[in-house]
């Protein structure tokens, strides 16, 4: 625990890359939030994906018919095929869109206006670990891989790899170096 985490009184738990916080996407029934909605959309479709019963093949096409209704009220294209691991928060879903071989890691956050496409110069799609942030506008093109807890600003362009607790910015993205820990800073290695 840092310094303000104990004057705050609290504990602040981090954002795990590899555990989904099922948490982030929940919802109540009554509550108007189309994002999570679209997302419970997907998880409704993931599980009747394989479903060969009459009854089963009914709702599948209900949830299908549900996915678009979210999509249309979102303006958000995440198509049913891609994989997206548990976690995702998506505040703000106007104009996402994401190539159906895309794969999103658990816990990642992705803002407005956010495409995970492809391009001519690297075919394939992009791979975001877990926990990782994209601002607003931010595109990621091409089979690049985004590590775990690296954030991409507001309106970058990534066409390459981004290693694991860095930063990309700018148009192209350049990366900048992961920031020192909280923790780290301040610490004068004296004993108490």
């Amino acid at each position: 625990m840092n310094r303000l985490e104990a004057r705050a009184g609290m504990l602040v738990s981090p954002v795990s890359a590899d555990v989904p916080d099922w948490s982030r996407e929940a919802k109540a029934f009554w509550h108007w939030h189309p994002s999570r909605s679209l997302l419970a959309s997907l998880r409704a479709y993931e599980r009747l994906r394989h479903a060969t019963r009459p009854d089963r093949v009914a709702m599948r096409w209900l949830v299908v018919l549900r996915h678009r209704f979210w999509s249309a009220v979102t303006g958000a294209e995440i198509p049913l095929s891609c994989h997206i691991e548990g976690g995702l928060l998506i505040p703000h879903p106007n104009g996402i869109v994401v190539h159906p071989d895309a794969r999103i890691g658990p816990n990642c956050l992705l803002m407005q206006q956010v495409t995970l496409g492809t391009n001519d110069l690297s075919p394939g799609a992009p791979t975001l670990a877990g926990h990782v942030d994209l601002g607003a506008g931010a595109k990621v093109l091409g089979k690049v891989r985004l590590g775990a807890h690296s954030v991409v600003g507001a309106n970058a362009v990534v066409l390459c790899d981004v290693p694991e607790g860095a930063t990309a910015v700018g148009v192209p993205a350049r990366i900048l170096a992961p920031l020192a820990s909280p923790v780290a800073v301040g610490q004068t290695g004296a004993a108490a």
